[in-house]
């Protein structure tokens, strides 16, 4: 079996993050909560996307691609973090959204503004339409002599989902060195890639510990989520071994995709004047509260040590109200 370091990845991100245990919330809620800061990888305001975009983008140079097209929605932590990479790289970046959202001058569309992304919108709710109008635009570029590179919504395919296996190693080794044991790693899910990646790290390197991911968007992600990582895995040249328990999906998901939960408010607020950690109302504020809802209906039972993931998103704050 290969190892993650026989794949071709680009040092984009700022590694390894902090992963440090919550005193105040743990003596709050009677449990050891500790937390993986993603949000701090040091490209733009961070998030779990730049580990996947080291392994895409390094496929996308290897490929001789100039132009790299992404989507998602109006407030995209990923197009944001796309643009922010392909910018440090000398690459153009299209992106494509869907016209959803918060389409206004304001957060996450400011960003990519910034670092100088090409975005369209499109009046759609079909990623296929956005896919179809990637390659029609791509065949105009390449008739200028431009390569482009296509990246799915979140990055979210078998080779973006190894930037979280390679999260796992990392957390492995920062475990040991606080000497702590992680029974469960949390993570919010919105396109399947990241939870995809924990599964499979965990099986490769932290193999005791469950993955739960807490849905933020309705995609059947209990099918999803596991053939990603089977599939991740092959390109390792090898298998997805599993157990019965070892990963779960749960939903917190409100109104919808997008749509900030009223409950949740609170427990943002919670963690901001606790712990000084801002999370934002699309993914990390919903994981995080179904978490804690989680935790207090006994999920974690006979679970000392918790592991949640901040997987960024922090310009949703300047986007959207806080209900």
């Amino acid at each position: 079996m290969k190892q993650l370091s026989d794949l071709a990845r680009l040092p984009l991100g700022v590694y390894p993050t902090p992963l440090y245990k919550l005193e105040n919330i743990s003596a709050r809620y009677g449990r050891n909560i500790w937390i993986k800061r993603d949000d701090l990888c040091g490209v733009a305001l961070g998030g779990n996307k730049v580990r996947k975009l080291e392994f895409l983008l390094a496929d996308a140079k290897a490929q001789g691609c100039d132009t790299v097209f992404t989507t998602g929605g109006a407030q995209s932590n990923h197009a944001m973090l796309t643009a922010a990479c392909a910018a440090r790289l000398g690459m153009r970046c299209i992106l494509i959204l869907k016209k959803r959202g918060v389409t206004d001058r304001r957060g996450n569309l400011i960003l990519d503004e910034i670092y100088g992304a090409d975005v369209r919108f499109m009046d759609t709710d079909s990623y296929d339409d956005i896919y179809a109008e990637m390659h029609r635009v791509a065949e105009e570029l390449a008739v200028e002599g431009h390569t482009s590179y296509f990246i799915p919504c979140g990055g979210s395919n078998a080779l973006g989902a190894l930037g979280y296996a390679a999260c796992v190693e990392e957390v492995t080794a920062q475990a040991d060195a606080l000497g702590v044991h992680f029974g469960h790693i949390v993570s919010a899910t919105g396109s399947g890639g990241t939870t995809a990646g924990l599964l499979l790290g965990a099986k490769l390197f932290y193999p005791d510990a469950k993955v739960t991911g807490i849905g933020v968007d309705d995609d059947p992600f209990g099918e999803i989520v596991p053939a990603l990582a089977a599939e991740a895995a092959s390109l390792l040249d090898g298998t997805l071994e599993r157990r019965a328990d070892d990963f779960e999906m749960v939903f917190h998901l409100g109104d919808g995709y997008a749509i900030p939960n009223p409950e949740d408010t609170p427990y943002i607020e919670e963690l901001a004047r606790s712990e000084g950690i801002l999370l934002d109302p699309v993914y990390t504020g919903k994981a995080w509260a179904g978490m804690l809802k989680l935790l207090q209906s006994g999920y974690f039972e006979g679970q000392e040590d918790i592991l949640f993931v901040h997987t960024g998103g922090a310009a949703a704050l300047f986007a959207m109200d806080l209900p």
